[in-house]
């Protein structure tokens, strides 16, 4: 039982610090926060969390062959960065009558959640270290039933708490500054940055 409690402690903690860094789903929930709208980063929260539970158990099942095919993680990274530089473009771009199809996606945090995160999966890669550093220190066995149902557990509460946190975060900031657009197009600017960022280390 023990065992279980550490490995459930040690997913939650690297999930949680592992959305740290500026992403694609980070930045979403912080630009959901600063608008206020947090039914909606709610719904979203809990649906990225969800698609955590699949990519860290890929990266546990399949990791053998996905660090032996170097392909696999460039493309990762490639989508990564066509996901990043679109959803910046979209956020800045102004728009007086969006489509149906757009205010549709923009009302559904549930939705836009499962597809954001589905294709931002440098998840596997970062669930790959970080078991392959777990396992390597003795820390984690996931060769039994119970403990990698905890580990999947830790990964998908720890990425749902630091979303949440975001959000929570992001709105305390905008009630002080709600006046400032330069604040809610931050999130957008930040992205397009990334995506170019990736593009660029992709292409180097």
């Amino acid at each position: 039982m023990i065992e279980v409690i550490v490995v459930f402690a040690l997913a939650f903690f690297f999930s949680f610090i592992g959305s740290i860094p500026p992403g694609t789903i980070n930045l979403t929930i912080i630009k959901l926060g600063l608008e206020q709208r947090m039914n909606i980063a709610w719904k979203f929260a809990i649906a990225s969390a969800i698609i955590e539970y699949p990519y860290a158990w890929l990266a546990i099942k399949f990791e053998e062959w996905i660090t032996s095919s170097p392909l696999i993680l460039d493309n990762l990274q490639l989508l990564t960065a066509i996901v990043m530089t679109l959803l910046g473009v979209v956020s800045l771009w102004p728009s007086d009558t969006p489509s149906a199809l757009a205010e549709k996606f923009n009302k559904s945090g549930f939705r836009r959640g499962i597809v954001l995160s589905i294709l931002n999966p440098l998840a596997i890669p970062y669930w790959l270290g970080i078991t392959a550093y777990l396992k390597g220190q003795q820390w984690i066995d996931l060769s039994d039933t119970w403990e990698l149902q905890s580990y999947l557990a830790g990964v998908t509460l720890g990425s749902l708490a630091i979303l949440l946190a975001f959000a929570y975060l992001a709105r305390k900031i905008a009630s002080r500054f709600q006046q400032s657009i330069l604040l809610k197009k931050l999130p957008g600017v930040m992205l397009l940055l990334l995506g170019l960022y990736a593009f660029a280390q992709y292409l180097l």
